[in-house]
């Protein structure tokens, strides 16, 4: 199995750092962003992302409204939720909009790697499902 692609999203810089090394270390492909619209920018260039762990509380777009972009746009991409106490609510409104999940921050490295696995493997889990039903498409409209 390919090593997991995912994006780390947070305007905190130090806490990118650290989590990005830390999940590399664990054999995640990492890419980084530090606001919203650089966040989706760089998913428009980097199609096979599978999971985005993202802040909830940003400056300029914020969590939430990443999120409902990156549902209409790329719906497949799983989004794991990060938030601090005062942001519960937020993280929840996240989850009905489509959210894989959410963490509280500071967020145990162990418990982040197990929920971008599980995510992945929803993603992966959707993407043999879309293959199987073009597959069996094909094999009907050309009665094969």
């Amino acid at each position: 199995m390919a090593n997991p692609f995912v994006m780390l999203v947070d305007d905190e810089s130090d806490f990118i750092e650290t989590m990005s090394k830390r999940l590399q270390k664990r054999g995640f492909k990492v890419l980084t962003a530090t606001e919203g619209k650089g966040a989706l920018e760089l998913v428009g260039k980097n199609r096979n992302l599978e999971v985005m762990i993202l802040d909830v509380k940003m400056p300029g777009m914020d969590g939430i409204e990443v999120l409902r972009e990156m549902k209409k746009s790329y719906p497949l991409i799983e989004v794991i939720m990060l938030t601090g106490h005062a942001t519960i609510e937020s993280a929840i409104d996240g989850m009905k909009i489509g959210a894989f999940d959410y963490l509280m921050k500071p967020c145990n490295i162990e418990q982040l790697s197990q929920k971008v696995q599980e995510a992945v493997e929803k993603r992966r889990a959707q993407e043999e499902k879309i293959e199987k039903a073009r597959m069996e498409k094909v094999v009907s409209t050309r009665g094969i």
